[in-house]
């Protein structure tokens, strides 16, 4: 059994930087996948951003790339998401997720989810 608890989440103001931050418990395996998902009031989950939990190598969705880098550290259980020029679209709750089927963003891969953080961005 795996648990997630996601922190960091806030409000800021536009252009702004944010730190996200995902604490793992329970048992991780070297090749899990780990993602950042976010949802919008009204819209559906989207893909953020995804890591493999070994190598380290990510995988964004082209709107993700350059604002927001996701990382992990491995020995402290942890999982993080840098989040630059923040803008008010950006506004959502952000989820962090575990899996086993691939480093991608395919939120049906993922097997545990955290509870979310809430990040809004203000003008």
């Amino acid at each position: 059994q795996v648990h997630l608890e996601e922190s960091g989440g806030g409000e800021v103001q536009i252009g702004e930087s944010l730190r996200l931050s995902c604490t793992i418990s329970g048992h991780t395996a070297d090749n899990q996948a780990m993602a950042w998902f976010r949802q919008a009031p009204g819209k559906e989950r989207e893909f953020v951003a995804a890591i493999a939990w070994s190598s380290g190598g990510t995988v964004y969705p082209g709107s993700m790339e350059g604002r927001f880098a996701i990382s992990r550290d491995k020995f402290r259980n942890m999982l993080y998401l840098q989040m630059n020029s923040l803008k008010p679209e950006d506004t959502a709750v952000y989820y962090c997720a575990v899996g086993m089927r691939g480093v991608n963003g395919i939120a049906d891969y993922y097997d545990y989810w955290g509870q979310g953080t809430r990040v809004t961005v203000s003008s």
